[in-house]
């Protein structure tokens, strides 16, 4: 493919899938070179950009891609790159690797998708997308400070604390929230789709701002794509997901494996790579584990009094979240409702 900075042309189309992660600017030569230049799906819920006041609806693909910075994340789902559109509007784009559906079944999937997300603050609704036959993505909007794995990532990489328990504490709530929402879907089967399922919880898809405030993000979207086996070479090691991707967390499409995978994010808020260890099911690592005489266990510093008890009764539940019998794991409600008991 043909690049920006000179490269030799290359197609994308005979790209093998576990080469390293290629940003959208590789592609820009190749697809609209051979296609002309194709709309974007507007989802009519889409908002003026509140920072430049842009909105999406003239949004084509050739804008996509030469507002691309980079890729920013990498699955066995989807390669997520980082847009800044020509107003300064800035999104994420997530482009699948292999998608399930067609054209038409695609498209009503992402508007039902759209529809219902807006309704809920705690989650990332899709603001437009592209089916094409060399490209599929959609595009939502991008919160400063990133995902959850790239804030926990860079703070340790760099031997200090990102977040107080307080910003924790939040973040926790509002991932809790979401799930709810979710949860509580009625009819809970609509467009060939699990509704009531988000399928993908995982601490890349925790996208936070700049008040700590946060959303999930990827609903519904292991029911659009497939996941393919992908090499962890190169730029795909780099990924704070990446390693977590195939060993931690729970693939089966259930509402237990959205709990399960709850409890992983809490481990991984509270204590990082150790706390991801307990995820291992030994008993005896679990037990020690407890709070008493075990605070060198968590990354922050706890506080005697509440925020001791608070950051004791997380634990509980990531605990009761992680249990390897589904039917022995809380569900959201009870979950949301012991929360709102610590706070």
């Amino acid at each position: 493919m043909l690049t920006l900075t000179g490269k030799p042309r290359r197609s994308p189309k005979n790209e093998p899938l576990n080469s390293c992660a290629s940003s959208f600017a590789d592609y820009e030569d190749c697809i609209v070179g051979f296609m002309d230049d194709l709309q974007l799906v507007h989802c009519g819920h889409d908002k003026k950009c509140l920072g430049c006041g842009e909105e999406l609806a003239h949004l084509t693909l050739r804008g996509v891609l030469r507002g691309s910075v980079g890729v920013i994340g990498e699955s066995r789902l989807a390669m997520t790159e980082k847009v800044v559109l020509l107003g300064g509007r800035v999104c994420a784009v997530k482009r699948f690797r292999q998608v399930s559906s067609g054209r038409r079944e695609f498209g009503k999937k992402i508007e039902h998708l759209a529809r219902v997300s807006q309704k809920c603050e705690y989650l990332l609704p899709v603001a437009a997308y592209l089916y094409a036959k060399r490209i599929k993505f959609v595009l939502c909007d991008y919160k400063p400070m990133g995902s959850l794995a790239d804030l926990l990532a860079g703070a340790r990489q760099h031997g200090h604390t990102a977040l107080d328990w307080n910003q924790r504490l939040t973040i926790i709530v509002q991932i809790a929230q979401g799930i709810g929402f979710i949860h509580e879907q009625y009819p809970p089967y609509e467009k060939k789709m699990q509704m009531n399922v988000h399928g993908n919880i995982r601490v890349c898809n925790v996208m936070v701002n700049t008040n700590f405030s946060a959303c999930l993000s990827g609903y519904g979207f292991t029911q659009l794509a497939e996941p393919v086996e992908v090499l962890n070479t190169g730029q795909l090691m780099k990924s704070p997901c990446w390693q977590q991707e195939n060993t931690t967390y729970s693939d089966e499409l259930s509402q237990k494996s959205d709990i399960y995978n709850f409890g992983v994010i809490l481990l991984d808020i509270l204590a990082g790579p150790k706390g991801l260890e307990m995820t291992k099911g030994v008993k005896e690592k679990k037990a020690s584990m407890k709070l008493e005489g075990g605070l060198e266990f968590f990354e922050f510093y706890v506080k005697e009094g509440k925020e001791r008890r608070q950051v004791s009764k997380v634990l509980e539940i990531a605990l009761a979240c992680i249990s390897t019998k589904p039917d022995a794991r809380p569900s959201i409600d009870e979950i949301n409702y012991t929360i709102v008991e610590i706070l």
